[in-house]
């Protein structure tokens, strides 16, 4: 069954412009139409997301604000929503009320419970880390079961806690293997202030996007490498 199809900002010029070229190839201005969706569709679906933003954030409120409204979106679509990071912090406990699917691997890396013998679980090291990280995406991917995830990644602003180097390293090893969909790492304020200028660009440079919020606001950060003199220009 056809559908009638409005399409917004069609004005008479690009109207005639497609009448010439229907006239001139013996078909419909409508079949022009349809083909051009057609093929838009087919490049769409061959083309699979795998998008790696990063979100910076103050406080777990706000975070909270912008996962109630990224629930709601998602459930519009085939995603599958998950999560990893730590267990009991208000933004893990929340995604965990609305059902996304927590991918953290136990026992949680940079948890404060202690083994048996009383000594720390983690240990701090690149290797370690490292290989916990790869075992929580593996994770991730098998129960996904082949779907295109919405994820929020929690654990790299506590990897950032012990080394922003670390974390470079981290995002970096998933920068060049990237699993389909949407991957956010959320990063609190407090935890990047302290850092070097150089490490901050690296680790902006290292996502697609860069989103910091406020309250229930989102602000897009674009950055773009100027030359000296355009401090001089308006």
């Amino acid at each position: 069954m056809a559908h009638t199809l409005i399409i917004r900002g069609f004005d008479d010029q690009v109207h005639e412009q497609l009448g010439e070229i229907a006239n001139h190839r013996g078909v419909s201005i409508n079949s022009i139409v349809k083909d051009a969706v057609d093929k838009w569709l087919k490049k769409q679906q061959s083309v699979v997301p795998r998008k790696h933003d990063l979100i910076i954030y103050s406080d777990d409120d706000s975070m909270i604000r912008i996962l109630k409204s990224m629930d709601r979106l998602a459930k519009e679509g085939t995603l599958f929503k998950c999560f990893f990071g730590p267990p009991h912090s208000p933004p893990t406990l929340l995604l965990t009320k609305l059902k996304w699917y927590d991918g953290t691997v136990e026992p949680y890396y940079y948890s404060s419970q202690q083994s048996k013998d009383g000594q720390q679980l983690q240990i701090q090291s690149q290797k370690n880390i490292m290989k916990y990280c790869s075992r929580v995406i593996e994770n991730v991917v098998k129960n996904a079961s082949n779907k295109q995830v919405c994820c929020l990644d929690f654990l790299m602003n506590d990897v950032k806690k012990s080394s922003l180097k670390q974390a470079l390293n981290i995002e970096q090893a998933y920068d060049d293997n990237r699993i389909a969909g949407l991957m956010y790492c959320a990063y609190k304020i407090d935890n990047l202030l302290n850092s070097e200028i150089k490490d901050l660009i690296e680790l902006f440079e290292m996502h697609d996007q860069i989103f910091i919020l406020k309250e229930d606001e989102v602000y897009k950060l674009h950055l773009t490498k100027e030359n000296a003199h355009k401090l001089f220009l308006s």
